[in-house]
């Protein structure tokens, strides 16, 4: 009998293997990429601190529509620029969380780096 792989835990894998040789520092942290079937959310992290610095999702009280699409992504690429902006944070390591860049993930940095974000 074949079994099927389970998807999340071979995306958690790459992550994990991206995340050995990716790390935030005060001066630039890592911008964290996650996304579920209805929602997608995104954060800027201190690693050396163990520290959320700037949050944004498609669960904020200030968005608008769905948050399963390309036009969420795009709308919360654009507020974690804007929060992280505001932070004094310019400079990010993107970590796109073990997802492929494609889609979502690929607006969400878009927006990101249109909002003024450098990675």
């Amino acid at each position: 009998m074949l079994l099927k792989a389970d998807k999340n835990k071979l995306r958690q894998k790459r992550h994990m293997r991206v995340r050995n040789h990716l790390h935030g520092t005060a001066e630039r942290p890592r911008l964290n990429v996650f996304r579920s079937l209805k929602h997608i959310y995104a954060q800027v992290i201190d690693d050396e601190k163990g520290t959320t610095l700037a949050a944004a999702s498609s669960l904020d009280k200030d968005f608008q529509g769905t948050g399963g699409n390309i036009a969420a992504a795009k709308a919360v690429g654009a507020a974690i620029a804007k929060k992280a902006l505001a932070a004094g944070i310019s400079e990010v390591v993107f970590d796109r969380g073990g997802y492929i860049y494609h889609g979502r993930v690929a607006a969400l940095a878009q927006a990101a780096r249109d909002g003024g974000l450098k990675f």
